[in-house]
């Protein structure tokens, strides 16, 4: 009765081998194309002088994150469906915990910081290149790096305080707070609280900023006269705006609730938009609609 568990068991999806395998390659393609899409933006922003704007500057922030964000979570996943690498030791799993945690506040922190950076483009664009220059976009990145890591710092800390006396099977391809806090067999109460309380002042915050943002985005963008003036100062934004709509839509839905015992097998597929869809899709809504990129390219 004494003894703890050294290591779990991941799941994955349940099914036959021929459902796993399908899987695995939506995976594996999704993947690739996510790590290609974004480093192609770094290495288009980096070799194009017209792009070494703030605005860019964060959305090379933002895809650096994604790269390593899925970078966490697909291999490993991957390994699981084929049924090659399903045990995770103890440790690995609060280390891919942490990080996953980490890099997700990170990019809540990134697209407020973003969705200000095109407030004050829109609502005031003759003083733009003075409010944004380029010490405040490092601060910002840099603010938005350390609070994501130090924001989940406490969480992660809690959680690998946790005994686990068994069962050691976590119903998910992934290591997540909602899988380890049903597997604990003491109390989770403390870490449940900490969960709300930090997705509260990460989510909810950064999401309010960005919301407070878009309000002024809006209302300057109603006041300009010309169809053409308002199409072009709404072009320069809607990007961001569908971004945020997706990562926000779900990001709420796995962590802002005032207990973590939600169904596993949904947040397994909620966790599988968030962390392979998302990704994939950043680059692609980022570049496509973007003349500046296009011209770039």
């Amino acid at each position: 009765n004494g003894t703890s568990v050294e290591e779990f068991i991941l799941l994955g999806f349940p099914g036959t081998w021929q459902f796993r395998v399908s899987f695995v390659v939506v995976f594996a393609l999704m993947y690739t194309l996510t790590v290609i899409g974004n480093a192609f933006i770094l290495a288009l922003v980096w070799r194009s002088s017209n792009l070494h704007t703030p605005m860019y500057f964060f959305l090379c922030n933002l895809s650096f994150l994604e790269i390593w964000y899925t970078t966490g979570v697909v291999p490993k996943a991957i390994g699981v469906m084929l049924g090659t690498s399903q045990t995770i030791s103890f440790s690995v799993c609060m280390l891919q915990l942490f990080f996953l945690l980490s890099l997700g506040s990170t990019e809540c922190f990134l697209l407020s910081v973003m969705a200000y950076d095109r407030y004050l483009a829109i609502c005031y664009p003759l003083r733009y290149n003075s409010l944004m220059n380029s010490v405040l976009c490092v601060w910002l990145a840099l603010s938005s790096w350390l609070g994501g890591f130090l924001a989940i710092s406490l969480l992660a800390f809690l959680t690998s305080r946790l005994t686990f006396c068994g069962p050691d099977v976590i119903n998910h391809f992934l290591c997540d707070i909602d899988s380890c806090l049903a597997l604990s067999c003491s109390d989770t109460w403390p870490v449940e609280l900490a969960t709300f309380l930090i997705s509260i002042i990460v989510v909810v915050a950064s999401c309010v900023v960005t919301l407070v943002s878009y309000m002024y985005i809006i209302s300057s963008i109603l006041r300009i006269q010309s169809a053409h003036g308002r199409k072009k100062a709404f072009s320069t934004c809607s990007a961001h705006l569908s971004v945020v709509t997706i990562w926000y839509g779900s990001t709420m839905f796995l962590y802002v609730k005032p207990s973590a015992q939600n169904s596993l097998d949904l947040n397994k597929i909620v966790n599988t938009f968030n962390t392979v869809v998302t990704p994939l899709l950043n680059p692609f809504i980022y570049t496509l609609r973007n003349k500046e990129v296009k011209l770039a390219l």
